[in-house]
């Protein structure tokens, strides 16, 4: 009785989700089928990864014929944060979140289920998290679905512009936070000018690449000038 009400709990609590991570995936569907995709490979990728930055770039470095060892790169930079957040979300599991149910929750831990996780006021239980997960991978698989589906038939003007929906996002996520805390702005700043750089600098480095060095030179940067104190860490 108690698994249901949670998993009932957890659907609840990831409608939000779903509602947001669909019209992220909507605009991610219309940009995989732009670089060449097909609908059922856009679907597969989104149902595999929940990873918004992650699947944008990866559809980039597989329309530009990246290497394997190009995209395991990219894949890494861009969502090693998930283990951390895996980490530090494993501090508040209920003792019934077994070895087999953290490898399958670890699934579907992204910025939005870790928050939502994170905060609740008692430990997490297997049945709460798979329902959160349940209805947002429905969300983005859905968005991606349709999204997909949608730019196969509409005008390349129409698609071109709904395209920027992903582009968008980044912006959303990237700007509260930055204009709160002047190191991330920083980071970001310097990230925007690294890019510039290898773009009209060393346009013999592709774009997977160019994002492995920017993220990690900004990082570094971000990390030398702002470290963070232990006290403040704990």
């Amino acid at each position: 009785m108690r698994q249901h009400t949670e998993w009932k709990e957890g659907l609840t609590a990831g409608i939000p989700i779903a509602l947001g991570y669909f019209s992220v995936s909507f605009g991610f569907g219309i940009t995989a089928v732009r670089l060449g995709l097909s609908v059922v490979s856009s679907v597969i990728i989104s149902l595999t990864n929940l990873t918004s930055a992650g699947q944008a770039q990866g559809v980039q470095v597989m329309a530009a014929h990246g290497s394997l060892l190009e995209m395991a790169l990219v894949q890494l930079v861009i969502n090693l944060r998930y283990a951390l957040m895996a980490i530090s979300l494993s501090q508040n599991l209920d003792p019934k979140f077994t070895l087999r149910h953290r490898l399958i929750a670890a699934y579907g831990i992204t910025d939005e289920i870790f928050a939502l996780c994170s905060t609740r006021k008692k430990p997490v239980t297997p049945s709460y998290m798979y329902g959160i997960i349940l209805v947002a991978t429905l969300g983005w698989t859905l968005g991606t679905l349709l999204g997909a589906a949608a730019g196969e038939i509409l005008p390349a003007q129409l698609i071109s512009a709904l395209g920027l929906m992903l582009y968008g996002m980044f912006i959303a996520i990237i700007v509260p936070p930055a204009a709160k805390e002047k190191s991330i702005l920083l980071v970001v700043i310097t990230a925007a000018v690294f890019s510039t750089v290898c773009y009209y600098l060393l346009p013999f480095l592709s774009g997977g690449f160019a994002v492995i060095l920017c993220a990690t030179a900004a990082s570094l940067l971000g990390a030398l000038l702002f470290p963070v104190r232990e006290e403040a860490a704990v």
